[in-house]
């Protein structure tokens, strides 16, 4: 068998619609218009609710499967310095966050004065701030400033300690085979997955750190050695005893979410013919792409319409359902910008430094305007 191709337009479709049911699930969970909307649609808007959230594990298993496919393909690391691949990934991480941030300090303290809502974040505060340029506001417990920011966080810890434990098998391993070293690294992965599904996955006090989301992550580099193994079957036969395991000994849906996606992409990328790149599939693709970007913008982008909305249609079903269309819309729209001028552009550890400059002297400004008016 000739070695898998890199079949990105499967990987951009299942981050495009992870992050559609993501938006999709905030415009849902947040702010009053959904509540008005409700009796149109009682099924689905339960549905968003109460399940959509659950796209977040496809979004993990892809980032394991491309950290693998980055870090490690074969097993053992093929990057030279730890804490440069660590740095850039922060920057990479912090750049947009850090912008969209921005924005949500900017659409709340325009709309608090006039919408009363738990949905709307409160006036930032020093420590708030600080601990969010550091990724730190969940295990220091401060509230966030916007909706998703904790699976920044978590991507950039389960990054992290990826780096860290291939770098540190090579430093142990130096003088053994590549092989070896490649054996102890998958090995150790395959332990800390099994530990985070049939424990700390079962610990919801664990929830603010990655092992946490380990299971999901690492799922995801399995799949990633299973497509270029000339084994397959044998990391198959693994996620499998894994994840049969995991649910019999506590069914959770969204270790199956995981699993199923992880399924997808070993079957898929192996096997399957080129997953096809034009009409809907294209648009979803595009989405995909600048996921990221839209995962951080769509919360002011929806507090904002919201704000609007309550004020000229405060009860109407039918407005306020139009009004979460066009709030999904205009989310997209504004991803395409953030990718376009803030993700896409290569950004460096100074640039970085000015965006957190940026989002501490923004809060500090919002902070006196507040305690002024």
């Amino acid at each position: 068998m000739h070695p898998p191709v890199s079949r990105a337009p499967l990987i951009d479709t299942l981050k495009g619609l992870a992050c559609i049911a993501i938006v999709w699930h905030h415009l849902a969970f947040y702010g009053p218009m959904s509540d008005a909307a409700m009796p149109l649609f009682p099924g689905l808007m339960a549905w968003l609710y109460d399940h959509a959230r659950l796209a977040v594990q496809v979004f993990l298993v892809l980032g394991g499967y491309l950290a693998a496919g980055s870090l490690a393909p074969q097993g053992v690391a093929r990057f030279d310095s730890a804490l440069s691949q660590i740095g850039k990934r922060f920057v990479r991480l912090m750049v947009p966050l850090a912008a969209a941030l921005a924005l949500s300090m900017v659409a709340a303290a325009l709309v608090r004065p006039w919408l009363d809502h738990p949905s709307v974040p409160g006036v930032p505060q020093w420590p708030q701030l600080f601990a969010h340029v550091l990724l730190l506001q969940d295990v220091l417990g401060e509230e966030a400033l916007s909706a998703g920011v904790w699976y920044v966080a978590i991507d950039f810890q389960l990054f992290a300690g990826t780096v860290l434990l291939f770098a540190g098998v090579r430093k142990l391993l130096g003088k053994a085979s590549t092989a070896v070293q490649a054996r102890a690294g998958q090995a150790l992965v395959v332990l800390g997955v099994a530990g985070s599904l049939c424990w700390a996955n079962r610990e919801p006090a664990l929830d603010v750190w990655g092992i946490y989301f380990l299971g999901a992550y690492g799922l995801g580099m399995l799949a990633r050695w299973a497509v270029g193994s000339p084994r397959p079957m044998l990391w198959w036969g693994l996620v499998a005893c894994l994840a049969l395991g995991a649910l019999a000994l506590e069914f959770r849906s969204r270790i199956a979410v995981a699993v199923l996606a992880a399924g997808v992409l070993m079957l898929w990328q192996r096997w399957a013919p080129e997953w096809p790149g034009g009409g809907w599939a294209g648009g979803v693709q595009q989405v995909g792409r600048m996921s990221y970007s839209v995962f951080l913008v769509h919360f002011p982008v929806c507090l904002c319409v919201n704000a609007l909305w309550a004020q000229l249609w405060p009860t109407q079903a039918l407005p306020n359902a139009l009004g979460m269309w066009l709030a999904f819309v205009l989310s997209l729209v504004a991803g395409h910008c953030m990718y376009r001028w803030v993700e896409q552009p290569t950004p460096t550890g100074l640039s970085a430094l000015r965006w957190q400059a940026g989002l501490l002297g923004l809060g500090l400004l919002v902070l006196r305007l507040d305690a002024v008016l």
